[in-house]
């Protein structure tokens, strides 16, 4: 990856890729995880036990059976199925995992393969009669023949967990490598009389990330997924290879998504919502029959009412838009409660933090605030009330009162006139 960051800490649509493998495993019913990393590894067990999952620590970087082996102490009180899976596959399905373990009931040891548009350096998955893999042979290893099989390893295995830390304990290195590989276990499972079963499944899903390149065709693949399924779920998108989601993106059907709208991760959208272009949605909430951008950007806790309507150049950020209010362009409104059918002018601004403290702007239902009004917060503004355009409103409005807090209007006639004269003539003694 050519960077300071962990590979599995690097994001796709917003969530590490190490997430995205602890969230299939959890969503396909596995109990417990534990994430094997090197000894330098802090930055990844830190994150690991954000997401509940345990650590183990490879100290010696021996190959793919050692590192797998590495968690027979963190689980040596587990009995059970045991799932051996690659951190950086951020494309792998519960469904996926699901038929891997199905296909380990059959036989007590499973592992995943898929059919290689183009096998490449892959190792090859070579079958017995009755389907049962027979052998993995690396692609230096391989025959002609045997390089023409297009089904390739998957890197995934399920087993009996006592049975396979025995296996992966009795693993060798008379390799050119002289690392101990996973990919032998299976030979040693013949041994005892285990066949290892093989759950076939597609390209995409464990595809691993191992470059920069390829951590933006992962991200690629993961939209293209994603917009697949919305499309299927009833969302309208004019657009969808512009639209990018994350992770979590919760979009009901009947929702329109225009062009270049960008979700970043915790945003819910329900049914009858409209999304313009180029908005960016983060951490928000959007009710039915609310109207966002277009360029509208909402921030984590941004909460909009049904058919309330967030226009052009409008920041939301920690607040609640009441039922039908607008803030329709040019504002910024934070640490804010607006009321049922308020009206936000051009301009409106919620000073709400001085440099130590953020505090609360409320404004009430049907409140009308004036164009380019500052709120110095905290304070609240009545239902009701009206703040002319141009205020500085520093403290409270009762409901239903006009709030007028600018400096008088002072004209001087035939100013501007003599002005420029002046600059002109002084401009020509210059000269």
């Amino acid at each position: 990856m050519k960077s300071a960051l962990p590979k599995v800490l690097h994001k796709i649509a917003g969530l590490p890729l190490l997430g995205h493998v602890v969230l299939a495993l959890k969503a396909a019913g596995v109990e417990r995880v534990v994430v094997v990393t090197s000894a330098a590894g802090q930055d990844v067990r830190d994150y690991a036990a954000s997401l509940g999952a345990q650590s183990a620590i490879q100290h010696q970087q021996l190959g793919t059976g050692h590192a797998a082996a590495s968690a027979g102490e963190a689980l040596k009180d587990f009995s059970g199925t045991l799932l051996i899976i690659n951190g950086d596959t951020p494309l792998i399905t519960a469904d996926t995992i699901g038929e891997c373990l199905k296909a380990q009931e059959k036989t007590g040891l499973a592992m995943l393969a898929f059919e290689a548009r183009d096998p490449a350096a892959y190792g090859r998955v070579l079958r017995r009669p009755d389907g049962s893999l027979d052998r993995i042979v690396e692609y230096k290893d391989a025959t002609d023949s045997q390089r023409a099989v297009s089904l390739c390893n998957g890197g995934c295995y399920a087993a009996d967990a006592q049975n396979f830390f025995r296996w992966a304990g009795a693993l060798k290195n008379d390799n050119a490598q002289k690392e101990y590989y996973l990919t032998d276990v299976p030979m040693l499972a013949r041994a005892d009389g285990v066949a290892c079963a093989i759950a076939v499944t597609d390209e995409i899903s464990v595809s691993g990330v191992n470059s920069r390149a390829e951590l933006a065709e992962a991200e690629k693949k993961f939209q293209e997924r994603r917009r697949a399924q919305l499309l299927k779920d009833g969302v309208t998108m004019t657009a969808p290879e512009t639209v990018f989601f994350a992770y979590d993106t919760m979009v009901e059907r009947d929702v329109e998504i225009e062009p270049f709208v960008v979700f970043g991760p915790g945003v819910k959208i329900e049914s009858g919502a409209r999304l313009r272009s180029h908005s960016h949605l983060e951490g928000a909430h959007v009710a039915g029959g609310a109207i966002i951008g277009p360029f509208a950007r909402l921030r984590p806790g941004a909460k909009i009412g049904e058919d309330a309507h967030i226009g052009n150049f409008v920041e939301v950020k920690n607040t609640q838009i009441g039922k039908g209010a607008k803030a329709n362009h040019l504002t910024y409104l934070g640490d804010a409660k607006v009321g049922e059918g308020a009206n936000i002018g051009a301009g409106t601004i919620t000073c709400n933090y001085d440099g130590f403290t953020k505090s609360v702007t409320e404004i009430g239902a049907g409140a009308f605030i004036g164009s380019d009004t500052a709120l110095v917060a905290p304070v609240k503004v009545g239902a009701g009330a009206i703040t002319a355009a141009g205020s500085v409103i520093t403290q409270d409005v009762a409901a239903d009162a006009l709030a007028l807090a600018r400096g008088t209007q002072v004209e001087k006639a035939g100013w501007a006139k003599d002005f420029r004269e002046r600059q002109k003539a002084r401009k020509l003694e210059k000269k």
